[in-house]
């Protein structure tokens, strides 16, 4: 049995520009959150992103392939959905991979993990224009790792209230540090050199939390790089054995 992957995304799954490489050797599935696509929202929900509500799906998608060991994958704003899929379902959870890997998404006070000024600067364009931000902002924020061709992609996926009013909750400050250090599985943390986004300083401190872990450095945006791939591919070599089960590794103190 092949390693199995939960891809779980920041805005949409198109992000996931990895997923035929990673289908050369790994059972992938990902989707779409909840007002997203095709993806209908719970009754309950506003019309905009919501954790909660996005972290409940991916449980949907593990239950649905009826998938009992998992490896999942977040990068950036999707790292605190998939730890609430890790938390619910640890029996479940082989490994985690985390690109852009932080400790929370401050952006004021020392040592941010995000930049002020480049969040601030993407906030406003999303206000004065929801297209450009897209088809813009997003493209020269990922150094490019987004082109023009998956940005027009990713715009016919959303309802422009849905993106606009959503933006700024997907990108609140979440502290999630001592989830991250609690957990009891092998991970992979991810830097995006170069990001514009994301600083040194907070891959930095996320590595010296979490020493144990794997690391990798590479030149695009992890959704999109064949160097993340091969990265992710080489971790589970090492969490996921021939025969499709994984290796139960010991108790790590928190």
């Amino acid at each position: 049995m092949r390693p199995r992957l939960l891809l779980v995304p920041e805005f949409t799954e198109l992000a996931w520009e990895i997923r035929p490489q990673l289908e050369e050797w790994a059972e992938v599935t990902t989707y779409d959150p909840p007002g997203v696509g095709n993806e209908p929202l719970p009754p309950e929900a506003s019309q905009r992103f919501d954790r909660d509500h996005a972290g409940r799906r991916g449980l949907d998608e593990l239950d649905r392939r009826g998938w009992s060991r998992a490896v999942v994958v977040a990068d950036g704003w999707a790292i605190p959905t998939a730890l609430r899929i890790v938390q619910q379902r640890p029996e479940v959870i082989a490994g985690m991979a985390v690109g852009h890997a932080c400790l929370s998404f401050r952006k004021q006070g020392e040592r941010p993990p995000i930049s002020a000024g480049v969040w601030e600067t993407m906030t406003q364009l999303l206000r004065n224009d929801h297209h450009a931000f897209i088809r813009h902002g997003i493209t020269q924020a990922t150094g490019g790792s987004v082109n023009e061709e998956l940005a027009e992609a990713m715009l016919k996926r959303f309802p422009e209230g849905l993106l606009v009013e959503g933006w700024e909750a997907i990108t609140a400050d979440e502290p999630f540090e001592d989830s991250l250090v609690q957990l009891d599985c092998p991970l992979l943390l991810a830097k995006h050199e170069g990001c514009l986004m994301s600083t040194d300083e907070g891959f930095e401190d996320a590595v010296a939390a979490l020493p144990e872990a794997h690391t990798v450095a590479v030149p695009d945006a992890p959704q999109s790089s064949p160097q993340f791939a091969e990265a992710l591919r080489a971790f589970c070599d090492e969490v996921w054995t021939d025969s499709g089960d994984a290796h139960h590794p010991p108790s790590r103190s928190s």
